[in-house]
């Protein structure tokens, strides 16, 4: 997926004609500069040309960034002086009202996607099942590939046609969303639609996926539909919930909505707080960890109603409620100093194993985009091919390998004559089974359990693990990136786990673990090496087997292989967020920006209006720039010298210019606007459009009259001096969740302000472009 270089049609910054008078700049050499040092810049180099630009399921569209910061105008302050304390008290009441019906939402469409998956596979593992025992071996294969072609299909062409952005697992996209990237249509109703069904037809295929990274992206949406603050189209507008049409609340609830996406996949409602915490949200207080902790207790609640009303049979083959795995261990976790050094063994080569497979899913999801890109009905094409491919290895790989005489003293049916069950019976004489069929024709969740379970319980040959690995770990790779839901959780945790249960087997004699607890720890190490997450990794993993005596070695093994795995490339959701050109920013400033200043990497040329501008340079400023934000300089008569006197936003001036309180004099008219607008005017719109230039219908003779700008201006603007460093600058921007970050100069005698740096100036793209000479310092 090339990054291309191409001007922003629809909202950066910095993206300007060349004919707009500059202000405030100055030119200067080039050459080798030092650090933390204020030099002049050639500003004919300085517009920012770099990618503006992401890739939303193969298709191109234009990034803006979110409004998270509080705008502090004359409108927003009488807004906040006007409420009384029993509209504060229902806007808190309100907020975890919200919260409650995303855990509700959120856990609904866990159970549905549960129920839908166990009862659709469960049809197709029957049919295949009753064919095979019939010997009807080559009617089998028709019936299982053809099954899992049409779901493919299904899920294919929803993606395709209706909405690509669904297509993935979803994670990424909450990751930046949360991190202040507005894509397009990530968190639209289509793509909630398409992600809930395509998961379920995607999982139920037989695909190597799982529905866990589509869930976070489910519950993101989910809370994204709820946060709209109503809605004027289906005549929702409760006049309480236009006080969340801001990104700030947005943000809040789907943190909420990421957190019970994970609570609602693997149960694990304290897992999904961590996880919303350590890997989704760039921003956090304890406030939003109360409600986040709130909605996940409200999912594990619904989840835990439903699962006991299925258990009495009501729910068709719905048996254990999707990837639920409770007690799978029964084996005591003791363990010697002989089993740390199996455990650090573990956790090194899955680190290894971990930073390959990111490695070459970077490589295959290259290979895919050229293909995607060719239209709807190639990436239809592809996810057919794979499929095929996923019911050849299914169905084929088993026939090379020996059956197994069934356990003489099992609980279990042996072998397996429905579709639960561990002990199929494939192409076996009696008494007799197919270990690798017993993991191939099941679900995901099913193998899982089976390769947690105890040796006691359950015997794999070192010939079917081996061949069952090396199948998931490449079909897993190549399934990620076609064109249906897909999570990365359960391919990672089944190869990791049949991965950790061949080096348990080998180490039998030498160790005092069950090849059970090596699986465990296997899967952990492959979660570890390839999410780079710890914490909340550890405590989904435990809380999925409700097993704490091996918390040590869980913790120990994440630590080894996530370290291992970062001496060699980025976590798989950073380097998909990288690669779809999403401008994300880190928590930490890169080493490069040591050596420059906020000065040194202001992009141009830069527009600025007067606190009273005449209406014509407004509206024609809009019309030449794709800025979001422009700051305000007061000017005499108006003050004793030029002076910033805040950021005025183009969506606020839109709404302004529309409601035409325009002077044919130079004047203040601020309290009039005050009195003329009300605050939710001004207020960002939902996933509905919101006022545009085209809308405005302004006459020539009004093009020459004056409106007043301090009203809606924002009076206290973040700002940094032009000599602070850019490292310094990067982390304020990133920790305040800024849009907007005026540069202002040192000296006096000079214009108020020298530019602004958004999102897009902090990217190497830009910065490595402007200063060459500083790769050396990455």
């Amino acid at each position: 997926m090339e990054r291309r270089e191409e001007e922003d049609e629809n909202g950066h910054e910095h993206e300007h004609e060349h004919d707009i008078e500059i202000e405030g700049k100055e030119s200067s050499p080039k050459g080798m500069r030092q650090p933390l040092l204020l030099h002049k810049r050639n500003t004919s180099s300085r517009i920012n040309r770099t990618s503006q630009i992401a890739i939303v399921g193969a298709k191109f569209c234009p990034i803006e960034s979110l409004d998270y910061e509080i705008v502090e105008n004359d409108l927003f302050k009488q807004d906040w002086r006007s409420r009384k304390k029993s509209e504060i008290f229902q806007y808190v009441v309100l907020k975890w009202t919200l919260a409650l019906l995303i855990g509700l939402g959120t856990g609904l469409v866990g159970f549905f996607n549960n129920i839908a998956v166990e009862n659709i596979a469960g049809f197709k593992l029957l049919l295949t099942n009753n064919l095979m025992l019939k010997e009807r071996y080559f009617q089998a294969f028709a019936a299982y590939a053809s099954c899992n072609m049409v779901l493919a299909v299904a899920a294919a062409v929803l993606c395709a046609y209706i909405a690509p952005a669904a297509a993935g697992s979803g994670i990424p996209e909450v990751k930046a969303y949360l991190n202040g990237i507005d894509a397009h249509s990530i968190l639209a109703p289509s793509t909630l639609f398409v992600k809930i069904f395509g998961s379920i037809f995607g999982v139920a295929a037989g695909f190597v996926v799982g529905k866990e990274g589509p869930m976070v992206h489910t519950g993101a949406c989910i809370a994204n539909l709820l946060g709209q603050g109503g809605s004027r189209k289906y005549r929702l507008t409760w006049r309480w919930l236009r006080y969340f049409k801001n990104d700030r609340d947005r943000r809040d609830l789907i943190t909420c909505g990421a957190a019970a996406g994970v609570a609602a996949a693997f149960r694990a409602p304290v897992g999904g707080v961590l996880f919303a915490l350590e890997e989704a949200a760039s921003w956090w207080r304890s406030a939003l960890l109360w409600r986040t902790f709130f909605t996940t207790a409200v999912v594990a609640v619904v989840l835990r109603s439903f699962i006991e009303f299925c258990r009495s049979g009501r729910c068709g083959l719905f048996g254990q409620g999707g990837l639920i795995m409770f007690d799978v261990n029964s084996a005591p976790a003791a363990y010697s100093t002989r089993d740390l050094l199996a455990v650090i063994f573990l956790g090194v080569i899955g680190g290894i194993l971990g930073s390959l497979y990111n490695y070459m899913v970077d490589k295959v999801l290259r290979t895919y985009s050229i293909i995607n890109e060719r239209g709807p009905l190639f990436k239809v094409l592809l996810v057919i091919s794979i499929s095929f491919l996923t019911s050849c290895c299914s169905y084929g790989l088993p026939w090379i390998l020996q059956c197994i005489p069934c356990p003489a003293h099992s609980e279990e049916e042996c072998p397996t004559i429905g579709r639960s069950g561990s002990y199929k019976n494939f192409q076996c004489p009696p008494n007799h089974y197919n270990d690798l069929a017993s993991l191939f024709l099941t679900t995901n969740d099913d193998a899982i359990r089976s390769l947690f379970s105890s040796s006691s319980e359950k015997e794999f040959q070192i010939s079917t693990l081996l061949v069952f690995f090396v199948a998931i770990y490449f079909l897993g790779i190549v399934t990620y990136g076609i064109a249906i839901p897909s999570g990365l959780f359960i391919p990672v945790i089944l190869a990791g786990a049949s991965y950790g249960r061949l080096v348990g087997t080998f180490l039998d004699p030498l160790s005092g673990l069950d090849a059970g607890l090596f699986a465990l720890l296997g899967a952990a190490s492959f979660l570890g090496g390839t999410m780079r997450m710890t914490v909340s990794l550890c405590v989904i993993l435990l809380e999925l087997t409700n097993n704490l005596l091996m918390l040590p070695l869980v913790m120990l093994v994440l630590l080894i292989s996530k370290t291992v795995a970062d001496s060699f490339n980025k976590g798989v959701y950073d380097q998909i967020v990288e690669m779809k050109g999403l401008p994300y920013m880190e928590a930490h400033a890169e080493p490069y920006m040591r050596n420059l200043v906020a000065g040194d990497a202001v992009s141009g040329p830069l527009i600025t209006f007067s606190g009273v501008e005449k209406v014509g340079n407004i509206l024609c400023a809009l019309k030449i720039t794709r800025h979001n934000g422009f700051p305000v300089i007061n000017e005499p008569p108006f003050s004793e010298a030029p002076e910033l006197c805040g950021l005025v936003l183009r969506s606020h001036l839109l709404v302004l210019l529309k409601g035409k309180k325009f002077t044919k004099q130079r004047i203040m008219t601020g309290p009039e606007i005050v009195r003329s607008f009300k605050a939710h005017e001004f207020a960002k719109p939902g996933s509905g459009k919101g006022l545009k230039l085209e809308d405005l219908d302004i006459k020539d003779d009004e093009m020459e009259m004056f409106v007043d700008l301090h009203p809606i201006t924002n009076m206290s603007p973040y700002t940094v001096l032009e000599s602070t460093s850019l490292a310094k600058a990067a982390v304020l921007f990133r920790g305040l969740g800024l849009r907007h970050l005026c540069v202002v100069p040192k000296t006096p005698g000079r214009p108020p302000i020298v530019g602004i740096l958004t999102r897009h100036d902090f990217m190497p793209e830009h910065v490595l472009g402007l200063y060459p000479h500083l790769h050396s310092h990455k």
